[in-house]
């Protein structure tokens, strides 16, 4: 297997995440960091790389197989572009970009140029998502008639020290919401209506605090969507998957998906249906899915060299998280 070498753009939180994937990955090395803060230097440093001071030098300068674009959402567009057109695959950390016109640049450049463009929801490469969407895609729950999902948790009050975090555009909606509507897309299918409302009543800061959504699936099934970043509440991924050791896990789930065959509630996989009758008078059996646990920002990073050496094609592309972007933008705008 050869193994393939990789930029990062940007060097702060999730592009520190990146770079430590890449230092421990197979099969993929990290080449070099693009980002002009002195952070950057130190961490380029720290791991024997080049460091240039924005992405067109390292793109000039480094013999590249691949580019991770985790730079601010703004950035993501032109960044994205400039990857493309020298034919270098890039995975661009969501959301795919910070308007949908800038999104669709990116989806047309592409699958003009037929380069391959991956994003970041990295929940797509969790074991666990994996398997409540094969639990759905392959029958297992019978025709799916709603789906639940929680996302309810607390940012204490130094958060909003940074004066965007208290403005229209960073709230939890664009922030975190978008993780949800791209998690339900994933094992659902595809969403065609959206209401929602928006509360700022808890915090009183011009952005929203809370939030609710009622969706209808492609397939007729009806989802309910409930947000808060300020709710005492143990209910979000973060706090159930065990997926970010920085979140104290809970034993809770946040998504529970009902069908006419069968039931499930995710993370824990939990599921119920009928082992004979099927009657709300019967009881239903319980069991579990069970599967081995694995990092997904790993898994993202090994998917990743296998779409750049033609193994693999991207389990989401640019046109895919479009959608979802799109979707999220929705209830953003009835808020």
């Amino acid at each position: 297997m050869s193994t393939v070498s990789i930029g990062v753009a940007g060097a702060g939180l999730i592009g520190r995440a990146h770079v430590l994937r890449l230092q421990r990955a197979d099969g993929a090395r990290l080449a070099a960091i693009a980002d002009p803060q002195p952070a950057a230097r130190a961490l380029a440093a720290e791991h024997g790389v080049p460091v240039h001071d924005d992405l067109a030098a390292m793109l000039d300068k480094e013999k590249l197989d691949g580019v991770i674009v985790a730079t601010p959402n703004v950035m993501h567009m032109p960044q994205a572009l400039a990857c493309i057109e020298r034919g270098l695959p890039v995975l661009v950390e969501k959301p795919l970009a910070e308007t949908l016109p800038n999104a669709e640049r990116i989806v047309e450049a592409s699958e003009r140029r037929r380069v391959p463009v991956l994003v970041g929801h990295h929940h797509r490469h969790n074991p666990i998502m994996q398997a409540a969407r094969a639990a759905v895609r392959n029958g297992e729950l019978g025709r799916i008639a709603t789906a639940s999902a929680l996302t309810t948790f607390l940012k204490p009050d130094p958060y909003f020290g940074t004066a965007w975090r208290r403005e229209p555009g960073g709230g939890p909606v664009l922030i975190n919401l978008i993780h949800i509507v791209d998690d339900l897309r994933f094992m659902l299918g595809e969403i065609a209506e959206i209401k929602a409302m928006g509360s700022r009543a808890l915090r009183g800061f011009p952005v929203e605090d809370t939030a609710v959504a009622i969706l209808r699936f492609a397939s007729g099934a009806l989802g309910t969507i409930t947000l808060s970043d300020s709710a005492a509440a143990p209910w979000s991924w973060e706090h159930t998957s065990g997926e970010n050791a920085a979140f104290p896990k809970t034993d809770e789930d946040c998504y529970l998906i009902a069908g006419t065959h069968g039931s499930l509630a995710v993370p824990s996989l939990r599921r119920w249906s009928y082992a004979g009758e099927r009657s709300w008078t019967v009881p239903l059996s319980a069991s579990r899915i069970e599967i081995e646990g694995a990092d997904p920002l790993d898994r993202q990073i090994a998917h990743f060299a296998q779409v750049i050496r033609g193994q693999a094609d991207p389990i989401i592309t640019a046109a895919d998280a479009f959608r979802t972007l799109a979707a999220t933008l929705d209830v953003h705008s009835q808020i």
